[in-house]
């Protein structure tokens, strides 16, 4: 914000050690009232549409959809703890409502609705919202996508003429003769509304922020007065006229009542608790990590209890944090639960004062609106996600088991499936041969938990090993039972004794410990393993190059090896020589990353740094060139203690003399390092603050062709801040907005 001192965003130490305030709630101003009160429209327009075809697809009254909407809006946005989460009927649990209906019809079903509350209430307040992050994303999508294909196939049958079958197997089976035999203007109806669904989004322009739903039902409801025999929908009353209270069923159906209620109660909260993580990132990406508000899951649980207790109590479906809703809620800007409270009033009063508007609406339209959502519930991510993670069986097995057996049975093989591969996972070692080089002999390598179940693998392996051959067997294990010890050990006797050498190795058994990482200093290395460097200048490097070619050159020999024809590197970093600065570990980068320069200071000048900026940009062409100055800097150090004249004679005085102007423009109060004093930085942070500014200017004057931008590394804290141009401050990496620096003008950036 332009009135607020460029110092305070800025993570460095602080001379003040009192602990922080606790945040203030945040106050409503015009602005983010007006915000919020566009997203309410905005959310109002997604929800209507929604509400009245997941109604449609349970089975249930028309209006208990927009009764929910009405509760999940209000009493869920006012109680729960994801302000920005929007609440209401959910597709993901249509297939379960619909079951409930068919069995014991809806008054019931309402007050299974009311029992689910009671216990998300109470799961809310014996906070066990953790729990439920215990359960393998690949069984929660895969039963996300099977309710989604089970929407999909029965509406389908709807959008084509027909009526919905019983199950998922029933409608495949019907699919074929359905398509033989379209008739009727309803199927016309139910088409355009899945085409626009589909299209829509993918329209170039402004009108994308219509949403497709209400276009898909507005332009189908048009569509539908041309034709003859288009079924719509029929309402007995308005929202208040269609509140009904809930049955108590018979004596003995009260142990599946409660086991209705069980199942609704877990899938909600799931679903809730997973729409409101995705609902904090998509807020982190808008507003900034620092800004951004996360979600409380336990509070999150009570909200949803209390919600789905008055929905239930009021005659309406189940409720539960809705993607979609809150998609929409996040990128219109809403700012506050505000929004989501006012969309609810908004469904009110459209349900109270418009009911002859949702008569006009086509039954297909509805069902045409619920195939594509039911789909989009199948998302490649998830597929793409549970591959990458060895997990796509889980996902497939549980997709299945959800549309082909019942929701708790396929949530059920899922976990069953998970169990198993877990246990497969922990109790066996995966056991492979690195053949030999010319300086290196015949690896094997075991990785994992080395028990009996492993050894007749092992055995394979070793036994496949020429006689007399050096062979090293590295155990990357984390457990090594007594039958794979023996069994090893004695391998080891017989190859030994028929003239072949053996090396057993555990390669990272020493450096387990999140002390001994990859970032231990040889100094903390001899100093913890005496004697296992050796003596004198170059043991230490030389004891590094060998651990290099034990733990890390297999790993990296791939990505060399793509390396091999060429560099294609994303920017070009100029920082300091200083040996705590390490550029590949703070900016996370690999080989073939980054094209680096270190020099004392991080000065753009003299040949050496002159000839790399011009062959990055030039030749390698680099779309970005960074500055990194860090705290506790020498050179810095050299050029204050040198102010004005008397620098040391020689190379290094004439290099830090060409460091000069960022002392001048320090000393003129340049606002870089006015905001790191500000924050408690030492002078000579300060200072290194304003020369990383300068070296930025002084790229610019040269006309490089990149953009640039500009870090700071505070050894102190281990933190890396950005210079934000607009500020002319360093700010946490997290405030500050990629690419920024670059479109501003010159006299701004510096």
């Amino acid at each position: 914000m332009p009135d607020q001192n460029p110092g305070t965003a800025l993570a460095g130490p602080a001379p003040d050690r009192s602990p922080a305030p606790a945040p203030r709630r945040p106050r409503l101003d015009p602005r983010t009232l007006r915000a919020d009160l566009g997203a309410s429209v905005v959310v109002f327009l997604v929800a209507v549409p929604l509400s009245l075809g997941i109604a449609l697809a349970s089975g249930a009254p028309i209006m208990a959809g927009l009764i929910a909407a009405v509760v999940g809006g209000v009493v869920a946005g006012l109680l729960g703890g994801s302000p920005l989460q929007v609440s209401g009927p959910a597709a993901g649990l249509t297939v379960i409502v619909a079951g409930l209906v068919d069995q014991f019809g809806w008054p019931v079903t309402t007050l299974i609705t009311v029992g689910a509350g009671i216990l998300q209430l109470g799961f809310g307040l014996s906070r066990l919202a953790r729990f439920a992050q215990a359960i393998p994303p690949a069984v929660v999508h895969g039963m996300l996508a099977g309710i989604g294909v089970t929407i999909a196939l029965a509406q389908l049958h709807v959008v084509l003429g027909g009526s919905a079958q019983t199950g998922a197997l029933e409608n495949l089976r019907e699919l074929p003769a359905r398509l033989v035999n379209l008739h009727g203007g309803a199927v016309l109806v139910g088409l355009a509304a899945v085409v626009i669904m589909i299209g829509w989004p993918r329209l170039p322009g402004p009108q994308k922020s219509v949403p497709g739903a209400l276009v898909a039902v507005g332009v189908a409801t048009a569509l539908s007065f041309a034709l003859s025999g288009v079924p719509r929908v029929d309402l007995p009353g308005n929202l208040i006229e269609s509140v009904a209270l809930p049955v108590l069923p018979g004596s003995g159906l009260w142990p599946a009542v409660l086991g209705g209620m069980l199942t609704v109660a877990l899938v909600a909260s799931v679903e809730s608790l997973l729409s409101a993580v995705a609902v904090d990132r998509m807020t982190q990406d808008r507003d900034g990590g620092a800004r951004a508000v996360r979600t409380d899951a336990d509070r999150e649980l009570l909200g949803q209890g209390a919600g789905n207790a008055v929905s239930g109590l009021l005659g309406g479906l189940p409720i539960t944090g809705v993607i979609v809703r809150s998609s929409a809620n996040v990128r219109a800007g809403a700012r506050t639960r505000a929004s989501a409270v006012l969309h609810g009033v908004w469904i009110g009063l459209f349900g109270i004062a418009l009911v002859a508007v949702i008569e006009l609406i086509p039954l297909a339209a509805l069902s045409g609106l619920l195939v594509v959502v039911g789909l989009q519930l199948v998302k490649p991510a998830d597929i793409r996600t549970a591959r990458a993670h060895g997990e796509l069986s889980l996902y497939v097995v549980t997709v299945l088991g959800v549309v082909f057996l019942t929701l708790l049975e396929g949530v059920a093989v899922g976990l069953l499936l998970a169990g198993l591969l877990m246990l497969r996972r922990a109790v066996r070692a995966r056991v492979r041969v690195l053949e030999p080089t010319a300086s290196t002999p015949r690896r094997v390598v075991v990785e994992g938990t080395l028990s009996f179940l492993s050894v007749p693998a092992l055995s394979r392996v070793l036994g496949a090993v020429p006689a007399g051959e050096p062979v090293r067997v590295d155990l990357v294990v984390d457990y090594l039972d007594h039958t794979a010890y023996d069994h090893l050990e004695s391998w080891t006797r017989r190859h030994r004794a028929g003239g072949g050498r053996v090396e057993v190795s555990e390669p990272t058994g020493a450096r387990r410990d999140p002390r001994h990482g990859r970032f231990t200093t040889w100094a903390q290395w001899r100093s913890e393993h005496a004697g296992l460097a050796g003596e004198g200048p170059s043991a230490p490097m030389l004891a590094g190059v060998r651990a290099y070619h034990r733990e890390t050159a297999e790993h990296v020999r791939p990505t060399f090896s793509g390396l091999v024809g060429g560099q294609n590197p994303a920017g070009l970093l100029v920082t300091c020589a200083d040996s705590r600065v390490l550029p590949n570990m703070i900016t996370h980068s690999g080989p073939g990353d980054l094209f680096t320069v270190q020099n004392v200071g991080n000065l753009v000048h003299g040949t050496g740094a002159l000839a790399a900026v011009r062959y990055a940009t030039a030749v390698l062409r680099v779309p970005l060139v960074a500055v990194c100055g860090h705290s506790g800097c020498g050179a810095m150090q050299g050029l204050l203690d040198g102010v004005p004249a008397d620098l040391p004679d020689g190379a290094l005085g004439d290099w830090l003399r060409s460091g000069r102007p960022s002392v001048e423009a320090w000393l003129a109060g340049h606002p870089a390092g006015r905001a790191g004093a500000d924050a408690g930085f030492a002078p000579r942070d300060c200072l290194a603050m304003v020369n990383v500014a300068m070296q930025l200017d002084k790229l610019r004057e040269l006309g490089v062709d990149a953009e640039p931008m500009g870090l700071f590394f505070d050894i102190r804290t281990a933190d890396v801040l950005v210079y934000d141009a607009g500020a002319r401050a360093f700010r946490p990496h997290d405030s500050v907005d990629p690419g920024a620096g670059a479109r501003l003008p010159a006299a701004l950036r510096g």
